[in-house]
């Protein structure tokens, strides 16, 4: 009697776990349905029909993963980052193999700037891909951007390794090497990169500004010119190249790029400074008051766009003062240090 008791509860008992286990699994091919549906509207650009659709299989099952991955992937595209971040975190936790979700999740730190949180992404993802370029690149850029360049370096060259024949990682590489103070191996990597693609005037740009640090001025002159003839609206450029013709003494050719610079970009400080300091050698060689009320004038319009430069604080105050002296020192035409 008591055996025939036992069966009976532990037939119950199998009977409600089939029941359970069969509910189960409906909700899961409901829950599949919802997505194949869903998918098909994202494939339309639906964005909310198919975000009703991966909101009701997340609901039906709350561990499928790729229901929050693909709710990440539409408030993306609305522009809600951070309810797309709160998705692809949830499908990274419950797919933590998916590099795809990994790489999504480090993508959205990174564009809202929460660079600490996108270099543990990019590190998950590279461990579960290590043969992936851009996670590698990108994880360089984050390091750069944080100021650990030896990091930087490491992934840029990993990068490169990948895949010789893509430019970025030469790019990024010369930046993070030029900041390190390795100015001949970071004019290698701008020189590799404009190997693999010529056309690339902010490269030349970069790369004169190397030539400058090793007071090579003549070689960031023709460099410099050379991005000018492929672009000539890169204000940088002639701001860079006033630079180098101000420490070449040629203060005409200096000036008229500092013009140039600030008729394409009217917030560039560093130009106004230095043609502040054109006009007042101008000043002392010819004693003209109104190139002194000039150059004046140029540098409180570069101390309005940048009020941290203590040396031209000091400038005007002493160029101010009704008696000049010709012997005080000017700004060296440096960038508006």
């Amino acid at each position: 009697m008591k055996t025939h008791k036992l069966l009976v509860q532990i037939g119950a008992l199998l009977a409600v776990t089939l029941l359970i286990t069969g509910c189960s699994g409906v909700k899961t091919q409901q829950a599949q349905t919802h997505i194949q549906t869903g998918d098909l509207l994202l494939e339309q650009s639906q964005l909310e029909q198919a975000l009703r659709e991966f909101e009701e299989a997340s609901k039906l099952s709350p561990q499928l993963a790729v229901a929050h991955s693909r709710m990440g992937i539409i408030y993306r595209r609305l522009g809600d980052y951070d309810r797309a971040i709160d998705c692809f975190s949830e499908a990274v936790r419950l797919a933590p193999r998916s590099f795809v979700d990994a790489f999504n999740l480090a993508q959205l730190y990174h564009f809202t700037n929460r660079l600490h949180d996108a270099v543990e992404a990019y590190l998950h993802a590279t461990e579960l891909n290590p043969s992936d370029f851009d996670a590698n690149l990108n994880l360089g850029v984050c390091y750069q951007q944080l100021g650990d360049l030896p990091q930087a370096e490491e992934r840029f060259q990993t990068a490169i390794n990948l895949d010789p024949t893509r430019p970025h990682a030469f790019v990024n590489l010369g930046v993070a090497l030029d900041r390190q103070g390795k100015y001949y191996e970071a004019i290698n990597a701008y020189k590799s990169a404009l190997e693999r693609d010529s056309h690339q005037p902010h490269v030349l740009v970069n790369l004169a500004y190397t030539y400058i640090n090793q007071e090579r001025h003549k070689m960031a002159r023709r460099t410099l010119e050379q991005a000018i003839d492929l672009d000539p609206s890169l204000a940088t450029a002639h701001e860079a190249l006033g630079y180098c013709l101000f420490q070449e003494k040629e203060y005409d050719g200096a000036r008229k790029a500092y013009l140039d610079a600030l008729a394409l970009d009217s917030h560039l400080s560093g130009a106004y400074a230095n043609l502040g300091s054109i006009e007042m050698l101008r000043y002392l060689q010819r004693r003209d008051d109104a190139k002194s009320e000039l150059a004046l004038e140029y540098w409180h319009r570069s101390l309005e766009l940048d009020a941290n430069q203590p040396k031209l604080h000091q400038l005007i105050d002493k160029y101010s003062k009704p008696t000049l002296d010709p012997n005080t020192v000017l700004l060296d035409g440096g960038r508006g240090e």
